[in-house]
């Protein structure tokens, strides 16, 4: 018996107990099932320490009934510690190297403090990954080779020789070489990245928005993968304002309201690494000042936001050979890149930094638009926003302060994209008027951006 400290709380590798029982064992499968742990018994709750009678027998029983009850089983090591003249028996377990563990049947998870039900998705994909492969290598059960295109597997192969890779292959012998077909079928991934026609499996839906209830465009695209990518960017592109700077120069200067690098990589990680077993569909909402990016597959419980956005995290891939596909035609570099690619994109383009988050069983990225006050005056606007119709306008400044001003008066709650829209102005154009208006002392914002409302003085 040696003396110890005892941790101060709860954790995602600590779990007091103040007897020995099965949920012990539950904890212990948890800890297995994630990054490993230790279960100390003789200690409640809320930390303090109770202690705990053994004898000989004691510790050699509770590792049997342990073993007895898990599958595969675990054997843990067991310690003995005196704390304030007591005694309590510390459990421990590291990751188990092919998961996942269970006890009776059940499966758990460690999760912060508590320990949860893994689901039959979970237990899935867990046991997939412990085998350092994915859903998407397995051969499709649903799906031969007459449901792939031979032409667009060439029509990759075109794409990895300009990348400056050798392949003399056919198609088929190609897809061999690369893990896309198991036991004479395509697997999950080539049909994802080759299928002949279109399948809800892929579906993205996508919508140019005037409000959070206004639709003014949309489109659907369940296309094989590999063609979405440009499918997203063209509706992207099609709805969001490009403006042509005079310079003087040879050639003027185009800036598009987000950096497209930026979002080109938004669109290729939302297509990687979308959980496909999910029924939920992806969605693109473009609003007037953001862009909304969901996918169903939320983060891995064992990375968070800010291990995302600090790079502290080991990148796994959902669909590992989607990504090593990808990354051979040179479309992402390494795992794990995109995201800090996404942020400097946006610093570069002085805009706000994008929102990353999970959103109920998928994953979101928001991107913002940055209204800034320039002193250029040679700024011609070539705007997207009459999507119903597909026309680019040439956007000028042709509006006085007195419309805006009656504007105000009649509707003292509108809004600065609704001003923009009624004189067929940008909304730049619109928010360097009203800090003039307020400058002269004409009028004022009463209230937060949202929720306020203006006052003519």
């Amino acid at each position: 018996m040696t003396k110890n400290t005892l941790p101060q709380t709860e954790n995602l590798t600590v779990e007091f107990k103040s007897s020995f029982d099965n949920d012990v064992i539950e904890s212990l499968v948890a800890f297995s099932n994630v990054e490993g742990g230790s279960v100390y018994v003789g200690v409640t709750d809320d930390g303090k320490v109770k202690g705990i009678s053994i004898n000989k027998e004691t510790i050699a029983t509770w590792i049997n009934e342990i073993r007895n009850k898990t599958a595969p089983a675990i054997i843990p090591n067991v310690e003995t510690v005196e704390i304030d003249g007591k005694t309590i028996v510390i459990f421990k377990v590291p990751a188990y190297p092919i998961k996942p563990v269970s006890v009776k049947g059940r499966y758990y998870k460690r999760v912060k403090n508590t320990n949860q039900p893994l689901t039959v998705t979970e237990v899935f994909n867990l046991h997939l990954q412990s085998l350092n492969t994915s859903w998407d290598a397995y051969p499709d059960a649903m799906h031969t080779l007459e449901d792939i295109s031979l032409e667009k597997v060439q029509n990759c192969i075109e794409i990895m020789l300009e990348k400056g890779m050798t392949i003399i292959d056919s198609p088929l012998t190609f897809l061999l070489k690369f893990n896309l077909l198991r036991e004479d079928k395509p697997t999950n991934a080539a049909y994802l990245m080759f299928k002949n026609n279109h399948s809800t499996i892929t579906t993205i839906e996508l919508g140019r928005f005037q409000d959070h209830i206004t639709i003014k465009d949309t489109a659907r695209t369940q296309s094989d993968i590999i063609t979405q990518v440009n499918e997203v960017m063209e509706f992207v592109k099609k709805h969001i304002n490009l403006e042509v700077i005079i310079t003087g120069q040879v050639q003027n200067v185009q800036k598009w309201q987000y950096p497209l690098e930026a979002i080109r990589e938004i669109v290729l990680n939302m297509i990687i690494h979308r959980d496909y077993m999910n029924s939920s569909d992806s969605i693109v909402k473009i609003f007037n000042d953001k862009i909304e990016f969901y996918n169903p597959g939320r983060l891995p419980d064992n990375i968070t936001v800010e291990d995302l956005l600090s790079n502290n995290y080991k990148s796994t891939p959902r669909n590992k050979s989607v990504a090593d596909f990808f990354k051979n035609m040179g479309w992402i570099e390494k795992y794990g890149s995109g995201i800090g690619r996404i942020r400097d994109y946006f610093k570069e383009a002085g805009l706000l930094e994008p929102k990353f988050g999970n959103i109920s069983s998928g994953f979101q990225v928001t991107v913002f638009s940055q209204e800034n006050v320039t002193e250029n005056e040679n700024v011609t606007e070539n705007s997207t926003e009459n999507v119903t119709e597909n026309v680019t306008e040439n956007v000028t400044e042709n509006v006085t302060e007195n419309e805006i001003i009656d504007l105000i008066n009649k509707n003292n709650y509108i809004s600065t994209t609704e001003i923009a829209e009624k004189l067929s102005v940008s909304r730049m154009t619109i928010h360097r008027y009203l800090e003039k208006l307020k400058s002269k002392g004409l009028i004022e914002r009463v209230g937060a951006d949202k929720g306020g409302y203006w006052r003519v003085i």
